[in-house]
């Protein structure tokens, strides 16, 4: 299997922080070997590598090893998983699905690392926006491409912080000044005016789908205007106001998601399975779920339906080289070994509450596509279940680290990562985190009002009740009306343990997230039977934000304050 990733150069002028000297004004200090602020910026190579350095620092937020992802913060957050990983591990995860700080108290500062790798990756975007009209450009086209890209970046990464913690400060410019916190209108407006500078600057055809083997993974006019729609429901939805005094309308969302599609550039996988490598076939016929291979059904990265990803790499390592997707190996299974049942170890976190599990209809592949059922595999529950807290007899499918069969030797497992490079599965899980797919603007558009809601809404519902020939529509599907209930039900479905339903569930209104997140179930703790207990008033007080860390508000002198409830 070949993979394409996006090149990454990590450039040490942008890293967070101000850059100073103490040198006497007469002294000659310009460098003659290394690239700076001061000698950096001028030519269109320049400018390239300016923008590997913001992909680097927007991938940085997940593979440099945050305590959590906003991938696993979201999930563990939402009605799809309870926190889970390891019988005897500290609850820092049961602080994140209970809302509650008396499950460890000591856990103030659980999102430093997250907190400062998204403020590295804005300050190389705005460095790099700062300094562009500065460069000497070759050609208009690629300066509009490359500021529009790092002007979108800016606008997912600031996206990201105002859900998860609303409260930040606004930095527009490479600075190391410490500011107080800015009106989340303020942000949200930098955030609309980045996305529609990106749709403007990016030209359609930069980054055409059918080259994504050499090109997959670079923001998209198409992938700027996905998170356009997805940015004005999820603010319209969470305040209960329209975003009109900011710069974005109901209209400009619609327009953007009826752009991705009357494009061409994008289809729907003909079966849902194949989205995902773990849940893709052998083209032989027999189901394997395994990492996809020679003979594997799986897609690929880059296929038709893929709007927008993150990428990731095999070549991280202990040095600083950090390029892996990290939350791969903690959703995993804990197995004890590399490998079982063709899955990867990992850490047990974000196992499947029996709610999601039970909302899929016959005949809907998307249940054994996205979920492992545990209890069907050979001697699990008999053999692993000491060592899982929280475990329901389910775990997420779409993201689990894999093994593969070794066709040299006598056949056994092995876990694909530590069979590539030098990867270690605890940091070098390569699979690509999609956070948009063409199934999302069908449906974005629907919500939105498009006369052709019900054609977007079946294409989507037949797909996921296609047989496996990837042609005929099963007999257990049924059209639905695309209402406003049914495709929020769809999306649940459609999008489960994506990262994506916890946003969805917000932007209901906190109240309604609340009483859909919260109740009580039985789980097992280290074999034994216990509950899980959900307050929705938690919720309800911290509004479904997350903590500042306590060290930032110390940093900051009291500028920063701490969000409700918290």
């Amino acid at each position: 299997m070949k993979t394409n990733k996006i090149k990454i150069a990590a450039l040490g002028i942008l890293a967070m922080g101000g850059l100073a000297s103490c040198s006497d004004s007469w002294l000659d200090v310009a460098s003659k070997t290394e690239s700076n602020s001061g000698n950096f910026y001028k030519s269109q190579e320049d400018g390239l590598r300016s923008l590997y350095a913001c992909y680097d620092g927007w991938q940085r937020t997940v593979s440099d090893g945050p305590s959590f992802t906003v991938y696993q913060l979201t999930e563990t957050m939402s009605d799809e998983c309870f926190g889970g990983t390891g019988n005897t591990d500290g609850r820092n995860t049961q602080i994140l699905d209970r809302f509650d700080m008396n499950q460890a108290p000591s856990y103030t500062d659980m999102h430093e690392t997250l907190w400062k790798s998204y403020y590295a990756a804005i300050f190389r975007c705005n460095e790099f926006i700062d300094k562009g009209e500065g460069i000497t450009w070759d050609d208009e086209n690629a300066k509009n491409t490359y500021l529009g890209e790092a002007h979108a970046l800016r606008a997912l990464c600031y996206f990201d912080m105002l859900r998860l913690w609303e409260n930040i400060p606004l930095l527009e410019h490479a600075t190391s000044e410490v500011v107080p916190q800015a009106a989340p209108d303020s942000v949200y407006s930098l955030v609309f005016r980045d996305l529609k500078y990106a749709i403007e600057h990016i030209p359609a055809n930069a980054y055409p789908k059918k080259d994504a083997a050499t090109n997959d993974g670079h923001i998209t006019k198409y992938g700027a205007e996905a998170i356009l729609a997805r940015a004005y429901l999820f603010y319209s939805g969470y305040y209960g106001k329209e975003p009109d005094q900011l710069g974005l309308t109901k209209a400009d969302a619609l327009a953007a998601c009826e752009d991705i599609i009357s494009s061409g550039e994008f289809s729907l996988v003909p079966r849902f399975r194949d989205l995902w490598p773990a849940s893709a076939d052998d083209k032989s016929g027999d189901h394997v779920g395994l990492w996809a291979h020679e003979n594997s059904s799986w897609a690929g990265p880059g296929n038709p339906e893929t709007i927008l990803s993150m990428k990731f790499n095999y070549t991280a390592d202990y040095n600083g080289n950090n390029d892996g997707n990290r939350f791969q190996v903690m959703i995993g299974m804990r197995t004890g070994s590399l490998v079982y049942e063709g899955y990867g170890q990992g850490w047990g976190a974000c196992t499947v509450t029996p709610s999601i599990a039970s909302a899929y209809a016959t005949g809907d592949t998307r249940r054994s596509a996205s979920i492992i059922d545990a209890s069907q595999l050979k001697d699990y529950e008999n053999t692993y279940l000491a060592d899982q807290r929280e475990y329901t007899g389910y775990f997420v499918k779409k993201y689990t680290p894999l093994s593969k069969h070794e066709t040299a030797g006598d056949g056994k497992l092995q876990h694909y990562t530590e069979t590539v490079g030098a990867g270690d599965f605890q940091i070098s899980q390569f699979q690509d985190w999609v956070l948009v797919r063409y199934a999302d603007v069908l449906l974005m558009a629907a919500e939105l009002g498009s006369p052709n809601a019900q054609s977007y809404f079946d294409q989507v519902r037949k797909r996921a009740y296609t047989e496996d020939d990837g042609t005929t529509l099963s007999g257990n599907y049924s059209q639905q009306t695309a209402t406003k209930e049914n495709i929020l039900k769809e999306r649940k479905l459609e999008f489960a343990f994506e990262g994506i339903r916890y946003w969805d569930q917000l932007r209901q209104g906190v109240e309604q997230a609340a009483r859909e997140i919260a109740g009580s179930w039985e789980v097992k703790d280290g074999g034994e039977k216990t509950t899980v207990s959900i307050s929705a008033e938690n919720i309800i007080k911290k509004r479904g934000l997350i903590q500042i860390p306590i060290t930032e508000i110390g940093l900051s002198h009291g500028l920063l304050k701490q969000n409700p409830g918290w």
